[in-house]
C-alpha cells in the first residue's frame, strides 16, 4: 500500500492483451514479480475479448499471431477465429500465473510523473490511486472504435451498434440491415449478415485493395511436416519472411507494387462479373496506402441477389432510415458500424504529464511520435509497446511487440544496474529517430494521400513501421545506454 492508503507497485503494466501479457511473462522469467497489470475490461484479451461479431478471424496466419515462446499449434487451422485466440491469451495468463498480477475494470484517467519522488502517481476513473516506479503501456490501437459523425444518428429509432461492440441480443434473421463500411471486420461479417438478413445494404466511403488468403485446412502432408521436429519453428520461420517479403512492394518497389495491384485487380475481376461493381470496387490509390483486406468471400457476397453496395455518401438517418447525399432513402432495421478504430490517438483519453510539466497530449497534438514507438523524451521511466509507427501491415504485431518487450526489459535491468531512480531518452537519440523514420516514411506508399487510420487527423503517419521486422529488431538490438541516460 502506498502512504496515502493507495495501491503502490514497482511496475505498472496498463492491458492485458498480448503486449501487457507478454511484457508480464518476461518479467517474471526476469525474476521480477512487483508488478501489476491494469485491465480496463472484465477480462484479459484486448480486442479479442471485444471483438465477437461474426467471421471474425485473425487475417495474419495462426502460427505467426503467437509468441514465440507459446506457439500456436494448430496442425488444421491456418488462420484462428477469435475465440481460439482470446483462448490462447487465457491459457498463456494461467501457465504463467499472472493472475495475482492482474486487476480488472480498473480505467486509467491521468499518470503524473512526479519529480521529487521519481515515481508516477495513477489516476482512475473510479478515484483510485496507484503509485508506481515504472509505467508500461500496452493499450494498443484497436481499442476505442470510431462512429460516424452522421447527423441524425441518435434519433434511429431502431437496433445501432459497432462492429466491436456487437449486439448478441438482435436476431438479424429477415431484417433489413446496413453495414457503414467495407475494411476487414466488414469483410469478415458480411457473408454470415448476407445469409440471415432479407436485405443487406453495404456503405463504402473508399474501396480497400483485397487479396485472397489461402484459408483451407492443412493438408495431410502439411500436417505431417508440422509434427516433424523442427516443423513448426520452420514453418512459422517462413511466414516471417514472407511477410518481410509481402511489405517490400508497399514501402520501397513502385515495380514490385504493380505486380502486387496487377493481381489484385485480377482477383476483383474473376470474383465479380459485373462491370458496375468492378468499377465501384477498384481503388484509385496505390496498394498498401490503407490497411489491405486478406478475404475470399467479401467480393462474392457483394453479388448476392439480397446484397447491394451503395457508394454515395451519407447524408443523414432518421428514426427508421439512411438518406445519402443524391436524396435516395434506403428503410433500415439494424445498423451496424463497421468503422474501424481511433487509431491514431493512442493513449488518449489517459492524460499523461511527465517532468517539467509537459502534456503529453500537447506534444503529440500534430500526431504521435516515440522512439522506437516505445519512449518520449521527458517522460522518465515510462515506456510503451505498440506504440506510435511500430504497426507492422503485413506481418505479426505480436512478432513485433516481442521484440519492444525484449527491448524494455533491457532497459530496466540496465537501469537497476547502474543504481538509477529514473531514466529517459536522450533527447539527441529522440530526435535523430524522428528524422530517419520521417525520411523512410517519405519513400513509401504512405507518403501519397490515402483516407486511412494509419494517419493523423493533421497527415502525420502514426501507425505503421515503414521497414522490415528483421530491420526491427536490428535497431533494437543497440545497448540502452546509446540511447538513454539517468536522471
Amino acid at each position: 500500500m502506498a502512504p496515502d492508503g493507495g495501491i503502490h507497485t514497482k511496475i505498472a503494466i496498463v492491458g492485458a492483451g498480448f503486449g501487457g501479457l507478454g511484457m508480464a511473462i518476461e518479467l517474471k522469467r526476469a525474476g521480477e514479480h512487483d508488478f501489476l497489470i491494469l485491465e480496463k475490461g472484465p477480462d484479459i484479451g484486448g480486442v479479442w475479448r471485444d471483438n465477437t461479431y461474426p467471421g471474425c478471424t485473425c487475417d495474419v496466419p495462426s502460427h505467426l499471431y503467437s509468441f514465440s515462446f507459446a506457439p500456436y499449434r494448430s496442425c488444421t487451422q491456418r488462420y484462428a477465429p477469435q475465440q481460439d485466440i482470446l483462448s490462447y491469451l487465457q491459457q498463456i495468463a494461467a501457465d504463467n500465473r499472472l493472475q495475482q498480477h492482474l486487476r480488472f475494470d480498473i480505467e486509467i484517467s491521468e499518470a503524473l510523473f512526479q519529480t521529487d519522488s521519481n515515481e508516477w502517481v495513477i489516476s482512475t476513473t473510479s478515484n483510485k490511486l496507484i503509485r508506481a516506479e515504472i509505467v508500461i503501456f500496452a493499450v494498443g490501437q484497436l481499442h476505442k472504435p470510431h462512429c460516424p459523425d452522421i447527423p441524425g444518428m441518435e434519433t434511429f429509432s431502431g437496433q445501432l451498434f459497432h462492429s466491436a461492440n456487437w449486439n448478441h441480443d438482435v436476431d438479424l434473421c429477415g431484417k433489413r440491415v446496413s453495414v457503414i463500411g467495407t475494411g476487414s471486420s466488414a469483410a469478415q461479417m458480411l457473408p454470415a449478415l448476407a445469409s440471415a438478413a432479407s436485405e443487406l445494404t453495404v456503405y463504402q466511403r473508399e474501396p480497400h485493395w483485397v487479396l485472397p488468403k489461402p484459408d483451407a485446412d492443412f493438408g495431410c502432408f502439411a500436417r505431417l511436416l508440422l509434427r516433424l521436429p523442427g516443423g513448426h519453428a520452420a514453418y512459422r520461420s517462413a511466414l516471417s519472411h514472407g511477410a518481410d517479403m509481402l511489405l517490400s512492394p508497399v514501402t520501397r518497389s513502385d515495380a514490385l507494387r504493380r505486380v502486387v495491384e496487377w493481381y489484385a485487380r485480377r482477383n476483383l475481376r474473376r470474383q465479380i462479373g459485373r462491370k458496375d461493381l468492378i468499377q465501384k470496387l477498384m481503388p484509385s490509390y496505390p496498394i498498401g496506402g490503407k490497411r489491405i483486406v486478406f478475404d475470399n468471400r467479401f467480393y462474392r457476397t457483394l453479388t448476392l441477389d439480397n446484397v447491394r453496395l451503395i457508394t454515395e455518401p451519407i447524408a443523414s438517418v432518421n428514426s427508421s432510415a439512411i438518406k445519402t447525399q443524391n436524396h435516395t432513402i434506403d428503410d433500415v432495421d439494424v445498423i451496424i458500424c463497421a468503422t474501424g478504430f481511433k487509431a491514431s490517438e493512442f493513449l488518449l483519453p489517459i492524460h499523461v504529464r511527465g517532468r517539467d510539466g509537459h502534456s503529453l497530449n500537447a506534444d503529440w497534438a500534430q500526431g504521435a511520435q516515440a522512439f522506437m514507438g516505445l519512449a518520449v523524451y521527458r517522460y522518465p521511466n515510462l515506456f510503451m509497446i505498440a506504440g506510435p509507427n511500430t504497426f507492422n501491415p503485413a506481418g505479426s504485431n505480436p512478432e513485433m511487440k516481442e521484440l519492444q518487450v525484449a527491448y524494455i526489459l533491457r532497459c530496466l535491468r540496465w537501469k537497476e544496474s547502474n543504481g538509477a531512480q529514473a531514466i529517459e531518452v536522450r533527447r539527441e537519440a529522440a530526435e535523430g529517430y524522428q528524422a530517419w523514420l520521417k525520411g523512410r516514411l517519405e519513400e513509401t506508399v504512405w507518403s501519397e494521400p490515402a483516407n486511412s487510420w494509419y494517419r493523423h487527423e493533421s497527415g502525420k503517419v502514426t501507425s505503421p513501421w515503414p521497414a522490415s521486422r528483421r530491420a526491427f529488431a536490428r535497431m533494437l538490438r543497440d545497448e540502452p545506454q546509446r540511447s538513454f541516460r539517468k536522471l
